[in-house]
């Protein structure tokens, strides 16, 4: 009798299938803490949305246990939205504006942002705090805040409390530069060119940097922001070296692509808004629906910070916090009075 030969069993694995219902609370959610953030915003134009976004989230979350059928559209926030607006900023950013600053500041910018991330990440990791925390860190206070921290959280992979703790601290320190840097470039006796360029290379927000900037007069607020935008644009480089420094985790697994997509298309809209002429309408419309997704993908994020959780990680996250800031601004200062 010939033997039965028994065809090896194949394990069918179904695909799961996503409804647009699943994502509507979490969706529904992050659009209600921006449409107040915005709505703040707008009687207090130097309350960031993306920044009043956060602590609205985190009030949420502290006061009130989100449930579970809300967590696809608060992930969806804080990774797909995050994303799209990080890709349309770079329509705010054209070369000729770069190119503006001249070469004495573009090299500041680079220094400060490569000098800012170096130090912090190696106090950090000889203060024996964990890698991928030091790695949002240095980011949130080198380039560009929030937004660097969300951007380079999965490049690093920083765990939520790990991103949570980065966002924090770049609110406030952030927020502690803004009435103490123009005192000091009062004090200093800085003209408004240079105190401006100090800001812009040092202040972690965007909107901070504006802050600071218009308190010093409108010439010191035009070189701010313009300064502050360089260094934007090393979240793409940066975000990439991180990258390569991350691609091996603890398990041997390999770690994230060496240039994400987004960083690609953040870098391929910069070229493009230098390149072609676009209409107001059309920079107007990616300016609104870059807020948009970016002040969803801030607040899904301050939705998962839980006071708790941040007292437990100690003061050295907060030390590390104020290394880095001094760090950056002593690095811009000396900088912008050399140039």
């Amino acid at each position: 009798m010939d033997a039965v030969v028994e065809k090896p069993k194949v394990k069918v694995v179904k695909k799961k299938h996503f409804s647009v219902a699943e994502f509507l609370p979490g969706l529904a959610l992050t659009g209600g803490i921006t449409l107040a953030a915005m709505a703040i915003n707008k009687v207090v134009p130097l309350a960031s949305a993306l920044l009043v976004a956060i602590a609205l989230g985190v009030v949420v979350a502290n006061v009130w246990r989100v449930p579970e059928r809300f967590g696809p559209g608060i992930a969806l926030s804080a990774k797909r939205l995050l994303r799209l607006g990080i890709v349309l900023l770079g329509l705010q950013i054209s070369l000729s504006t770069l190119a503006s600053l001249g070469w004495q500041r573009l090299v500041l910018v680079v220094v400060v942002v490569a000098v800012g991330v170096a130090s912090t990440m190696f106090i950090g990791l000889a203060m024996g705090l964990p890698k991928p925390l030091v790695g949002v860190i240095a980011c949130g206070f080198s380039i560009c805040g929030a937004a660097a921290v969300a951007g380079a959280k999965d490049t690093v992979k920083s765990s939520k409390d790990q991103t949570a703790t980065a966002l924090a601290l770049v609110v406030v320190f952030g927020t502690l530069c803004i009435p103490v840097l123009p005192l000091l470039a009062g004090l200093f006796g800085l003209d408004p060119v240079t105190a401006g360029t100090w800001a812009g290379g040092s202040i972690h927000e965007v909107a901070q940097v504006v802050a600071a900037g218009a308190a010093m007069g409108e010439k010191a607020l035009a070189t701010a922001v313009a300064v502050k935008l360089a260094r934007v644009v090393c979240l793409a480089g940066v975000v990439a070296v991180l990258a390569l420094v991350y691609r091996k985790d603890n398990s041997g697994q390999k770690g994230a692509p060496l240039v994400p997509l987004f960083v690609v298309g953040f870098l391929a809209m910069v070229i493009l808004t230098s390149l072609v002429p676009l209409p107001a309408s059309v920079l107007s419309a990616a300016k609104l629906i870059q807020t948009g997704a970016l002040t969803m993908a801030m607040g899904a994020l301050g939705l998962g910070i839980r006071v708790p959780d941040l007292v437990k990680v100690g003061p050295k996250p907060v030390v590390l916090g104020l290394i880095a800031t001094v760090i950056v601004s002593a690095v811009a200062l000396g900088g912008a009075l050399l140039i």
